[in-house]
């Protein structure tokens, strides 16, 4: 991550999971201060990482966590205001599911709220300045999606704060992942508009180019070199089609296994499968985006025929070697499959900072 810079204040986090986007933060120069955090991994993960806390992480869900409570949390008094808040809401209460209802198409899913509790902090905490991450199909422009962001967007503007967003992919900002993400920067309304990171990577994602500049995507590859790594029982492919995944070639999938593909006993239809089914990494490109909670047959797995292991998912993810990460193996991917890439989190987060201080 680099040195920190010199402090730019007092950062609130919430829904911060095992802390990816905090520790962006403080390498920008921030101090993670208060941290809100249900999960119980998640939230021994965040104390056992971040020693300038000023109090224990909240352990509440947040629609039961007053902003007073959090700012007190912080060490903050009176009309002090954090310089910082930081959050990305989960993305389950924007599911597709379900929105055929009229209060659903409204944005007014119970579900939902999550959303709406990071604006209501922000309008109550007034911080100096605010960065949200969510999943990008929030800005899709159809009935499931837009109207929850249109909401957003508007509750931003109500809490008076003007802002700029913008669907990031982690690997054209020197993460080893293909790992698109939007992300919301703002800041108090009478001051500029805040700015996000230009990619400084470039390479292929999907059917097009991705990035810009003439440094290409990290590579899986290079993201591993020089990493020690130990056998863990749960690196055992035991699926139902663990027996093909060595014929996979490095970055291809069950597609391989396809009569269109040529193969000589075709197992599956062409496009039949999700496209991370028995999915392989290639050393020579960036990881595909890994999944918090993948099924017995979801890669990508590593070109050694084995799931990846925890030291080789930090490295995808930016997060450093001596990260310690609490609770199973389950709970461990789902922490780490959960967060936002350290590296990315410090550039748009100092990207907001140099902008604020125009």
């Amino acid at each position: 991550m680099g040195a920190m810079a010199a402090s730019r204040g007092v950062a609130i986090s919430l829904f911060s999971g095992a802390g990816g986007l905090d520790l962006g933060v403080e390498a920008a120069g921030y101090e993670v201060a208060a941290a809100v955090e249900v999960d119980h991994d998640a939230a021994d993960t965040m104390e056992k990482n971040f020693r300038g806390l000023a109090s224990p992480v909240i352990r509440r869900s947040i629609l039961e966590v007053p902003t007073k409570e959090i700012i007190r949390a912080a060490g903050l008094k009176g009309r002090e205001r954090p310089d910082l808040l930081v959050g990305g809401p989960p993305c389950t209460p924007f599911s597709k599911s379900g929105f055929w209802l009229e209060w659903k198409r409204a944005g007014l899913d119970p579900d939902a709220s999550l959303l709406q509790a990071y604006t209501t902090v922000l309008a109550e905490a007034r911080p100096r300045a605010f960065v949200l991450e969510n999943v990008y199909a929030l800005t899709y422009n159809n009935t499931a999606s837009r109207p929850a962001f249109e909401r957003l967007l508007r509750e931003i503007d109500e809490a008076g704060y003007v802002c700029s967003w913008r669907v990031l992919n982690a690997a054209d900002y020197g993460v080893p992942q293909l790992r698109p993400r939007l992300f919301v920067v703002g800041v108090p309304k009478g001051k500029s508009p805040p700015v996000l990171p230009e990619p400084t990577h470039t390479g292929r994602w999907e059917r097009r180019q991705s990035g810009a500049g003439d440094r290409p995507h990290m590579t899986t590859g290079e993201a591993f070199a020089g990493l020690q790594s130990t056998f863990e029982p749960e690196e055992i492919h035991r699926g139902q089609w663990a027996h093909l995944l060595a014929e996979v070639p490095p970055g291809e999938n069950y597609l391989h296994f396809t009569a269109r593909r040529g193969h000589p006993n075709p197992v599956f239809e062409w496009r039949s499968r999700y496209w991370s089914f028995l999915l392989k990494l290639d050393p020579a490109r960036p990881s595909p985006t890994i999944q918090a909670q993948p099924g017995p047959n979801v890669g990508p797995f590593h070109w050694e025929n084995r799931r990846l292991r925890v030291p080789e998912l930090k490295r995808l993810f930016t997060f450093p070697d001596d990260f310690e990460l609490v609770g199973s193996r389950a709970s461990v991917q789902a922490q780490i499959g959960n967060s936002v890439p350290p590296h990315l989190a410090r550039r748009v987060t100092e990207a907001l900072a140099a902008a604020d201080r125009s």
